[in-house]
C-alpha cells in the first residue's frame, strides 16, 4: 500500500533527497523472532515497506535474533507468512541479524584498537547502582574504563572463547560518563550469554546489544533511512555515534535514524512478553486465537489485510503518542464486509416455530438477496416448511413497550416470506418457550408484492427441515481497561481480563447456503454481526464484528 498521504517521515526524506537526489531510498523492517506479529508491530511494517514504496525504492526483511533467549524457527516463518498475507514482498533481502555476528565482532575489535572500548568487569547490578551509573548532577564511574588496549583486547577475545562466566564481564563504548543521555554513558555493546541460538548454536556465548548490531546491519545492507518508533529517539545519538565510529565505508552516504510514535489502542496490550505469557499459561487458544492482538488472531477473527491497512491508513503517521480507540479498527473491517460479504441467515439461539394453516407435506422456496445493495451478487433460494426456527429474542410472552417482534396476538413478517401471527405459547415447567404455533396469511408472501399488507416488524428465519447445526463463538474484548499504557499501583494486565470474552454457542442453526463454507469466508448473518467460517474447526463461524459499535463506553 503506497499512501498519498504526507506526513513528517516523508517530508525528511523529501529534504534528503533534494541534497543527493540520485540516491534510492532503503529501509527495513526489523522483528525480532521471539513471538507473533501483532497490529502495533503492523504499523511499522506499513511505514517501513510503505515508505519504500512510495519512493520507488526498497525494503528488507531483517530478523532482529541478536538476543538468543526465546528466539524460534517457528516465530520466524510466522512473521513472513503475515507480511505476505499483507500484500508486501522483500524479494531476495531476507536477513538475519546474525548474519554478521563475525562482522560485529571484527568492528568491535576495532573500536578496542582505538581505545573507543573496554572490557568493564561491573555487574548489571552495580551498573544500576547510584554509586556508579551516577545521576543528573553526578557522572557514571568504571573502575575498569582506562584499561590498556591489549588488555581489553586480551579480555574480548577470552570472552568469545568462553572462558568466563555470564555476567564476568562485558565489553562498553568510551564515550562520555557524564553525559545528560544516560544512554551514551558509555553504553554495553557485548555481553556472555551461554544460551543456544535457534541458527548459530553453541557457535557464540558473546551476543551484540541491539545497539550496536543495529546501526551496522543498516550500514551492511545500505539502509538509508531507519524508521523506528518513538522510544528509540533517545538511543538515535548512540546510532549515530556507532555509525560514525566503526571502521566501515559509506560510499552512498550514512543511514539516518527518524522516529514516530509507535501505535497504542484501546482494549489491547502490545507487550510480547504479556502475550506470550497469555499463550504459555493457557489463557487464550494459542498466538491465533481470535482475542489476540496478533495478525494471525486477526486474520482467524476475520479481519482482512485490506481492512487493516485502511486503518493503518486512517491513522496516519504521528510524531507524539496517542491511544486509538479500538472502534476505529472494528469500523474498517465493518465498512469493507458491508461491502462485500454475502448475506446469510443463522439463527443463534433457536426456538421452534410450528405454522399450524401451512401443509406438512409441502416446502416452497423464496428467492433471497445475497447483497441487497449489489444486484449483481444474485439471490439464493430459502426453503419454507411447516416448521421453522427463529431467535428466542424476537418472540415475547409480556414484551416491552414498542416491541414489534412476535407476541400473543401479534403478528409481524418472516423475512422474505409470509406475514405470521402468534396464537399459543408453549412453555416448559420451567416457564421457558418452547414452541410457538402461529397462522400464516397464505396471500402475503413475497411472490405476491401486492398484497398490501403492512406490519412492523420483520424477523429472519430457517426452515427447521433444512437447516443444520453448526456452532457460533462470540469474541469480545479480552480486557475490561480500556487504557491498559499505565495500570494503578500493585496491579497487573492479569487484573483485567475480562471472564466472558469468548462464548461458544453450539447448536446454531444455518441455512443451506452456510453447509459447506469454505474456511475464512465471511458472511454477514443478518440482523446479527459479520462472521467468518473458522481455519480450526470445522462447522464453527467466529464473530468478527457486530453491525454496528454497540459495546457500553467505559
Amino acid at each position: 500500500m503506497e499512501s498519498e498521504k504526507s506526513n513528517f517521515i516523508f517530508e525528511q526524506i523529501d529534504e534528503d533527497l533534494r541534497r543527493n537526489p540520485e540516491r534510492k531510498i532503503h529501509t527495513r523492517f526489523p522483528p525480532e523472532p521471539n513471538g507473533y506479529l501483532h497490529i502495533g508491530h503492523c504499523k511499522a511494517l506499513v511505514i517501513d515497506f510503505g515508505t519504500a514504496q512510495r519512493y520507488g525504492g526498497l525494503c528488507n526483511l531483517r530478523m532482529d535474533d541478536t538476543n538468543p533467549a526465546k528466539e524460534d524457527a517457528e516465530f520466524v516463518d510466522a512473521i513472513m507468512e503475515d507480511i505476505h498475507w499483507l500484500g508486501f514482498d522483500w524479494g531476495d533481502r531476507f536477513f538475519y541479524g546474525s548474519d554478521y555476528f563475525e562482522k560485529d565482532y571484527e568492528l568491535a575489535l576495532g573500536l578496542i584498537r582505538r581505545g573507543l572500548a573496554y572490557v568493564c568487569e561491573l555487574t548489571p547490578e552495580q551498573m544500576r547502582d547510584p554509586m556508579y551509573c551516577g545521576d543528573l548532577t553526578h557522572p557514571a564511574i568504571s573502575p575498569y574504563r582506562d584499561r590498556l588496549v591489549e588488555e581489553n583486547l586480551d579480555l574480548f577475545r577470552r570472552m568469545r572463547a568462553g572462558e568466563f562466566p555470564e555476567g564476568r564481564y562485558t565489553l562498553r563504548a568510551k564515550i562520555d560518563l557524564a553525559s545528560g543521555n544516560f544512554c551514551m554513558r558509555d553504553p554495553v555493546l557485548y555481553r556472555i550469554r551461554y544460551v543456544d541460538h535457534h541458527r548459530q548454536g553453541s557457535r557464540w556465548c558473546i551476543y551484540p546489544m541491539y545497539d550496536f548490531a543495529h546501526p551496522i546491519q543498516d550500514a551492511l545492507e545500505g539502509i538509508t533511512h531507519s524508521l523506528c518508533s518513538l522510544e528509540y529517539e533517545i538511543h538515535r545519538p548512540l546510532y549515530n555515534w556507532v555509525i560514525d565510529h566503526v571502521d566501515l565505508p559509506y560510499p552512498d552516504g550514512k543511514p539516518r535514524q527518524i522516529e514516530f510514535a509507535r501505535l497504542n489502542m484501546t482494549y489491547t496490550v502490545m507487550s510480547k512478553r504479556f502475550l506470550r505469557h497469555l499463550v504459555e499459561e493457557g489463557l487464550v487458544d494459542g498466538w491465533d486465537d481470535p482475542r489476540m492482538p496478533t495478525l494471525c488472531g486477526l486474520r482467524r477473527r476475520g479481519y482482512t489485510a485490506a481492512s487493516i491497512l485502511d486503518f493503518c491508513d486512517r491513522i496516519g503517521v504521528a510524531k507524539s503518542a496517542s491511544l486509538v480507540e479500538i472502534e476505529l479498527l472494528e469500523a474498517c473491517i465493518r465498512d469493507e464486509l458491508n461491502r462485500t460479504a454475502p448475506r446469510r441467515i443463522a439463527v443463534l439461539d433457536p426456538v421452534r416455530v410450528v405454522v399450524d394453516n401451512y401443509p406438512a407435506e409441502r416446502t416452497e422456496y423464496f428467492a433471497l438477496p445475497n447483497h441487497p445493495q449489489d444486484p449483481d451478487a444474485g439471490t439464493r433460494m430459502l426453503p419454507f416448511s411447516r416448521e421453522l426456527y427463529i431467535e428466542r429474542e424476537d418472540v415475547s410472552e409480556n414484551p416491552p413497550p414498542k416491541f414489534f417482534r412476535l407476541k400473543p396476538g401479534g403478528e409481524v413478517r418472516l423475512m422474505g416470506a409470509y406475514i405470521v401471527r402468534a396464537e399459543r405459547l408453549c412453555k416448559d415447567a420451567a416457564g421457558n418457550i418452547t414452541e410457538i404455533h402461529v397462522t400464516a396469511d397464505l396471500a402475503s408472501g413475497c411472490g405476491n408484492p401486492q398484497d398490501g399488507r403492512k406490519v412492523k416488524g420483520t424477523i429472519h428465519w430457517l426452515s427447521a427441515a433444512h437447516a443444520s447445526d453448526a456452532t457460533a463463538v462470540l469474541y469480545d474484548r479480552l480486557f475490561t481497561r480500556p487504557d491498559l499504557s499505565s495500570l494503578p499501583e500493585g496491579s497487573s494486565y492479569d487484573d483485567f481480563i475480562r471472564p466472558d470474552s469468548r462464548r461458544v454457542l453450539h447448536g446454531i442453526k444455518v441455512e443451506p447456503a452456510l453447509h459447506d463454507a469454505a474456511p475464512g469466508e465471511h458472511f454477514q448473518f443478518v440482523r446479527t454481526g459479520y462472521f467468518v467460517v473458522d481455519t480450526k474447526h470445522p462447522h464453527t463461524f467466529n464473530r468478527t464484528v457486530g453491525l454496528r459499535d454497540s459495546f457500553p463506553k467505559a
